[in-house]
């Protein structure tokens, strides 16, 4: 029988063709599968507040974490540089530049600050201990507890690159923020594939907060000539305009997270009641933390533990700091300060939130005073996230 002989290059060129095709099918191929596969190398937590909550305290909880960058409030630089718009208007750019944040861009900025030269031109820039170690600044290591007063010292005259230098050696970016009002806001970065997003919502009974806004009242002013729309002019709350908003916004965010949401949210999105955290510190930052899945250290256990099992209430002068005090102390303080006149107009504008969110209302000025009543309700474990909640109950 003959053989038929076929040359070697038409071989070698039938091999590449072969070759060639294969790989333009799998490259066809990949285009087409999911992408939600490819997660995000980071974890993007936002802490979901209001002012006086004690979004602050959450704030460090997340901040000396060693795998964590931290920023606190960023957006302190959309609302003073356009302070003349309304909260709603603003929502755009604050969310822009907080996915900015997320992406370790810091670029954003330069739109609010263009002289911008050092760590110090950053807003809080010293509360975030990411900001106060390496490789931002060489006076501390990642795995120290730092203190704002001493981040202010040694590392303040870094440059601000340093501050997008450091973001990009991290695992996990936490912002904290007070300025949303409404959580659809938010579904852009949900649904953003180069985001690995989770929302952390701290609320907190609103007569308490009250009590903490009456000890910052012209920190707060011109904040809450924003959220009241009054077109620059600075506002003190005494009839507590802001404050129905404030219980509004929680309301539509508890609301829109739990009564039929999006797929997208489920599993990123977790509620935490302030008095829940200074009760049982330890159980209620492990859940937090398994939530944006990070460990529980034990420096860090002893550190929270310090700063929750500190003597009294805590000053006027420390409204903004994050100091060592009876923690249990601090959430109730406001039963023995505001007159019974407050807490039933407080009640009048905030019902639904306080109903909502597991709070007791109170009837009388003898029922205020009664500290062996409890008006923080019993709630189930894990009741406030997406997946356990039942309207039903």
């Amino acid at each position: 029988m003959a053989r038929i002989r076929i040359p070697s290059t038409i071989v070698i060129l039938f091999v590449m063709v072969q070759t060639g095709f294969l790989l333009f099918m799998y490259a066809r191929y990949s285009s087409f599968m999911p992408q939600s596969e490819d997660k995000p190398s980071q974890v993007h937590v936002l802490i979901l507040s209001s002012w006086r909550s004690g979004s602050s305290f959450v704030g460090q909880l997340f901040s000396q974490h060693p795998s964590v960058f931290y920023l606190m409030e960023p957006a302190w630089h959309v609302w003073v540089t356009m302070y003349q718009n309304s909260a709603k208007v603003l929502h755009m750019a604050v969310r822009d530049l907080v996915r900015s944040v997320f992406l370790c861009d810091m670029s954003v900025f330069d739109a609010y600050m263009p002289w911008k030269r050092n760590l110090s031109d950053l807003f809080q820039w010293a509360v975030s201990r990411a900001l106060c170690s390496a490789p931002a600044c060489d006076s501390f290591q990642r795995t120290d507890i730092t203190s704002e007063m001493a981040c202010k010292t040694l590392c303040g005259r870094y440059p601000f690159s340093k501050v997008e230098e450091a973001c990009k050696t991290y695992s996990h970016v936490v912002i904290k923020e007070v300025r949303f009002f409404d959580l659809k806001v938010l579904y852009p970065l949900l649904t953003d594939p180069s985001l690995n997003l989770k929302i952390i919502h701290l609320v907190r009974d609103p007569r308490a907060v009250v009590k903490s806004r009456e000890q910052s009242v012209k920190a707060l002013a011109r904040d809450n000539g924003i959220v009241l729309s009054t077109n620059g002019t600075k506002v003190e709350d005494s009839k507590y305009k802001v404050m129905q908003e404030i219980c509004r916004s929680h309301v539509q965010i508890y609301e829109t997270a739990t009564l039929k949401p999006p797929n997208f949210l489920k599993d990123r999105y977790l509620m935490i009641r302030f008095e829940d955290l200074v009760r049982d510190p330890l159980s209620e930052i492990s859940e937090m933390y398994k939530f944006a899945d990070l460990s529980l250290t034990p420096t860090l256990k002893s550190w929270i533990y310090n700063i929750t099992h500190g003597q009294g209430p805590g000053k006027k002068k420390e409204a903004f700091k994050i100091t060592s005090r009876d923690a249990v102390s601090v959430s109730q303080a406001w039963r023995n300060v505001l007159s019974f006149q407050k807490i039933k107009k407080i009640q009048e504008v905030c019902k639904g939130a306080i109903n909502m969110l597991g709070y007791q209302l109170l009837d009388s000025e003898k029922e205020q005073r009664d500290l062996s009543l409890d008006l923080v309700l019993p709630r189930r474990q894990n009741q406030f996230s997406w997946s356990s909640f039942n309207p039903r109950h």
